[in-house]
């Protein structure tokens, strides 16, 4: 959930490769590189109430929440949805990190289908209640990838101590669970035994192990919760990719060129029948201080113009011809500054990754390809994450 900053492109130049190798060097004099799986996995604890301690005084907690059918609802219903969640973001301050994950991930197929068994009871419908588990199995044995398709909503504040951060982060959950159950979504906090049941899903992609844990275990062993949703192994050696137990993963991130994006492309990512992870880190910037920033953008703006409208007249030109991208990006700047002062909205620090992953080398990056062919098609590029795996995995 912290603020990434991200290389422009997907490759190092050779001058950043020897940065690497001598930070590499350093750190392993230090002993600052994680030897074990489980310091791989970056948190401290994680207790019952579902509050994780991150480490440095923050803490987080979780909600999964379900979809709403916007794409079917009438211009007037969307435009309310839209409203209400501009609103929703609006809540979260400079002081909240959030972040929006959406897992497609492979499913506990025997789980699934006791899901989908519907008991009998003492009436005249049971004959009903057999044929529709028939159809559904159906469905289940004739589908793809047998994936499920969760989402989740992480937020984390600094605090003093666990006291302090269990009475501002019930308060942010409250309000969280009214937003949704404005917007119609339903919603449900996850305790600490359900967090660790998705890091556990995320941390076996291949589903080859059951998460089995007490917290007893904990007590009476002295073991960490890291050590019973630690895989095998975590391996970093190639900087296009890494391997948790025997499965393939990368990491990317989408590099936004357009001016706008819609919310179809997440859609289109999600619709994709491959194990991915998609992440939203999300920190909302101060008022003043984005005012701030705007200003100074808008002053340098000013400056270039001026500079080249000097250049104009010394040339000979119409000094009120200056460069398109010098215009475009004053009138960009001066309406958003406008919506920050007069409309009460908040502006975003927004770093969006993907995470693929596949038993098979060759599959993961045609996952791969398909995520960017997606990117591409909204004008924007999935860059991967060279030499960073370890520090972004979602």
């Amino acid at each position: 959930m912290k603020s990434l900053r991200l290389p422009l492109e997907g490759k190092l130049t050779d001058k950043e490769k020897k940065r690497l190798v001598a930070a590499m060097k350093k750190a392993k004099r230090d002993g600052k590189i994680p030897k074990t799986a489980q310091e791989t996995i970056p948190y401290q604890e994680m207790r019952q109430d579902g509050i994780c301690v991150v480490g440095g005084n923050f803490y987080t907690k979780q909600i999964e929440f379900l979809d709403i059918n916007y794409q079917l609802a009438q211009n007037e219903d969307k435009n309310i949805i839209f409203e209400n969640w501009c609103d929703f973001l609006n809540y979260f301050d400079a002081s909240i990190r959030f972040q929006l994950s959406f897992l497609n991930q492979k499913a506990d197929m025997e789980k699934f289908r006791k899901s989908i068994e519907i008991p009998e009871q003492d009436d005249q419908f049971n004959g009903i209640r057999r044929e529709y588990a028939g159809m559904l199995r159906g469905q289940l044995s004739r589908g793809n990838n047998g994936l499920t398709k969760t989402k989740y909503i992480t937020f984390g504040v600094e605090a003093e101590d666990a006291k302090a951060a269990k009475t501002r982060l019930e308060r942010i959950e409250a309000d969280i669970l009214a937003n949704f159950k404005v917007l119609g979504v339903k919603a449900r906090p996850l305790d600490g035994y359900e967090r660790l049941t998705v890091l556990h899903q995320m941390f076996h992609p291949s589903g080859e192990r059951k998460f089995r844990f007490s917290w007893d275990a904990i007590w009476k062993t002295g073991l960490s919760s890291k050590d019973f949703i630690a895989p095998d192994s975590f391996t970093f050696q190639n900087g296009q990719y890494f391997r948790i137990g025997q499965v393939y993963g990368a990491a990317s991130f989408l590099q936004i060129l357009a001016p706008e994006l819609t919310d179809r492309m997440l859609a289109d990512f999600l619709d994709l029948e491959n194990s991915m992870v998609v992440t939203l880190h999300i920190q909302s910037i101060d008022q003043s201080a984005a005012i701030k920033t705007i200003k100074r953008k808008l002053t340098d703006l000013d400056k270039m113009r001026i500079e080249e409208q000097k250049k104009a007249v010394r040339a000979g030109y119409d000094m009120d011809i200056i460069p398109t991208d010098l215009a475009t990006y004053g009138n960009e700047a001066k309406t958003l500054l406008e919506d920050l002062q007069s409309r009460n909205e908040r502006m975003f620090l927004v770093t969006i990754l993907v995470m693929n992953t596949a038993e098979k080398r060759q599959k993961l990056e045609n996952n791969v390809f398909q995520a960017a062919g997606i990117a591409q098609k909204y004008n924007c590029a999935l860059r991967r994450l060279s030499y960073q795996q370890e520090q972004r995995n979602p």
